[in-house]
């Protein structure tokens, strides 16, 4: 007797699609919003002229630099997992891995049907 496999991703694509658009704004417009906010902070401490402000700013925004890094390389290391999964036999279980890749992803590229 055998037993079919989860057409999970070909089912769910749309929502695999979701979850890959909001990876990318992870990785695109997070970094970015608090790096601009690091340096908004940074040049009220400039303006204040106080040192120790200053200096605290400068951390804070190395901080946040760090952070925006960290979550720009999130979808990375998504994709890497993918990847090191990857390594399925079976040929149906392979292209339904590889919808779930593509849509988390490549969310553009997701083939998601409209029925």
């Amino acid at each position: 007797m055998l037993i079919a496999a989860p057409q999970v991703c070909s089912e769910l694509a749309g929502l695999w699609q979701i979850i890959g658009w909001v990876l990318w704004v992870f990785k695109i417009v997070i970094p970015i919003i608090i790096i601009v906010f690091g340096i908004i902070d940074l040049g009220k401490a400039v303006v204040a002229s106080k040192d120790d402000e200053i200096k605290k700013s400068l951390k804070s925004l190395a901080m946040r630099a760090i952070a925006g890094i960290v979550i720009f390389f999130v979808p990375n290391l998504v994709g890497l997992i993918f990847n090191l999964v990857g390594g399925f036999k079976a040929n149906d279980v392979q292209a339904e891995y590889g919808i779930c890749k593509t849509c988390i992803v490549s969310p553009a590229k997701c083939p998601v049907s409209n029925e």
